[in-house]
C-alpha cells in the first residue's frame, strides 16, 4: 500500500487515515464542533476557565453563533470574570434582542458588580420576555 491520506467515511471531527507501509495511523484534527462539545463537558464539570478557553476559540471560528457565545458568557460569569461576561452578554442582546435568558444573565452580572440600578432595566426586559427573574441569581 502506498503512503497517502484518505478521509475516513463516517468519521467526524476531521479524522484522517494515514497509510505508511503496513502501519495505519489515525490522526484527528479537532473541529469547532468538537471544541464546543468539549467545552460543554468542562462547563458541566464546573471547570469554567477551561470551558471559556475552548469557547474563545470556537467564537473565533463562528462569531455569530449564539449557543457558544452564551455558554462563554456563562463560563465567565461562573468563574467571576464579570466584565468579560458582560461583554459577551451585551453582544448577545444587541444581536439577538429577544433572548430573554441573555437579558436575565446581563442583569445578574451587573448585580454581581454592584451595579444594581443598571441591572434593573435588564431584569425588567428579561421579565417582559418571559424569563423567570424571581430566583436570586
Amino acid at each position: 500500500m502506498r503512503a497517502g491520506r484518505h478521509s475516513t467515511p463516517g468519521c467526524g471531527f476531521g479524522s484522517w487515515l494515514t497509510h505508511s507501509g503496513n502501519s495505519l495511523n489515525v490522526m484527528t484534527e479537532e473541529t469547532t464542533l468538537r471544541r464546543y462539545e468539549r467545552a460543554q463537558l468542562f462547563f458541566e464539570a464546573k471547570d469554567y476557565i477551561v470551558a471559556a478557553e475552548l469557547l474563545e476559540s470556537v467564537i473565533a471560528d463562528v462569531p455569530n453563533d449564539l449557543a457558544p457565545r452564551e455558554l462563554l458568557a456563562r463560563s465567565y460569569y461562573h468563574s467571576a470574570q464579570l466584565k468579560r461576561a458582560e461583554t459577551q452578554l451585551r453582544w448577545i442582546v444587541e444581536h439577538h434582542p429577544a433572548e430573554a435568558y441573555a437579558h436575565l444573565m446581563l442583569g445578574r452580572t451587573l448585580q454581581r458588580q454592584s451595579r444594581h440600578e443598571e441591572a434593573q432595566s435588564w431584569l425588567r426586559i428579561a421579565d417582559a420576555l418571559g424569563a423567570d427573574t424571581s430566583s436570586a441569581g
